[in-house]
Order: C-alpha cells, then structure tokens, then sequence
C-alpha cells in the first residue's frame, strides 16, 4: 500500500485491479431517497431512539479503586462522576490509563483529579444530528445523557450511532465485501 493514503484508491494502486476493470463508483446513497430520509431522521429522531445505555456512576470523593470496580462490575469503558446526584464528570478507560497508570498514580486518590469535569452532556429530548455534531466537535467517543436537572439518566456511545446510521442502509452495509476496493486476480469459479 501507498504512504499516502491508507485504503487502496484504485487509481494509482492499479495493480489491485484487475485487468480491464473499471474504478469503483461512489455509492448510490450519496444523493437520492436514502440520504433524503436519513438528513430528515437525524433532525426528528431523539436521543431516546439510540437507547442509551444505562449510567454506571460513582461520587466524585469516591477512591479510582472504586471507580474500577465499578467499571469492572458493568463491563463498561465509561463511567459517569457524580456530585450531589448530577454530572460532574466522566471517567474512561482512557483516562485511566494516561492519568493514572502512565504517571502510577496511586489508586486510593479521588476520583475528582483524573476525571474530565465538567463533560458535554445530551438531554433525552435532543436530535441524533445534535449527538453526532457534540461527539464530532469534541471527539468524544462517549456521552452523558441527563435531565433537566443535570442527573445522569444515560451514556451514548459512538457504537449506539453508528448502529443507528446502518439501520439507515442495511442493504449496502451488509452485502459489503470485506475489501470493496480490491479485486481478484483471476476469475473465480469453474
């Protein structure tokens, strides 16, 4: 594979084509009904039609041991922090291994000091468009859902949204070949 660029193009990598072959067209849903329906989904759907996964939390005084624990009890990479019952941060997998773990934190400190304060929240309320455009600005790959008066009542994951996306093209997503851009050499069958 080229430096370049990382999936096969089919224009420079032609040697992964076969003979004759055409180069790969975009997909059909780049224009059309399909993309029509799911910019009007994104827009009407709520965050409630992801069904979030329920919170997992622990109180921001509460020792990272426990938070594990926790995390390890609800097999979950992401758990919410908690202050007098609303949102006052996030943990993650990540977290526990760049802050704690890499500079051998000790495990009995708060919680507080590795957490992500004050995280990006969804209401149950909120668009899909109003989740995907908060986890793209951010990067976040998790975020908290909570009510009016800041309570966790839910995590979305990124995985929640992009299972949303493909119910939008099940068609295309599963009758994918495992590498669309590469073409046998020769011809298969008898």
């Amino acid at each position: 594979m080229s430096p370049q660029h990382s999936p096969p193009c089919g224009n420079c990598c032609s040697s992964l084509r076969a003979p004759g072959a055409r180069p790969r067209t975009p997909p059909a849903f780049t224009s059309g009904p399909y993309l029509m329906e799911l910019s009007r989904n994104l827009k009407v759907d709520s965050v409630a039609r992801l069904d979030p996964a329920p919170p997992r939390w622990v109180d921001a005084d509460d020792t990272v041991a426990r938070a594990v624990e926790e995390m390890r009890a609800g097999n979950v990479g992401c758990l919410l922090i908690t202050g007098r019952g609303r949102v006052v941060g996030i943990f993650t997998e990540r977290d526990l291994l760049t802050r704690v773990l890499a500079p051998q934190k000790p495990l009995a400190a708060p919680i507080r000091l590795f957490m992500t304060a004050a995280p990006v929240t969804v209401a149950p309320k909120d668009s899909v468009r109003t989740v995907i455009k908060r986890m793209q600005r951010g990067g976040y790959r998790h975020l908290p859902v909570v009510d009016e008066a800041g309570r966790p009542v839910g995590v979305l994951s990124a995985r929640r949204v992009v299972h949303y996306l493909v119910e939008h093209f099940p068609a295309l997503v599963f009758n994918l070949p495992p590498e669309p851009d590469r073409y046998p050499e020769t011809t298969e069958g008898a």
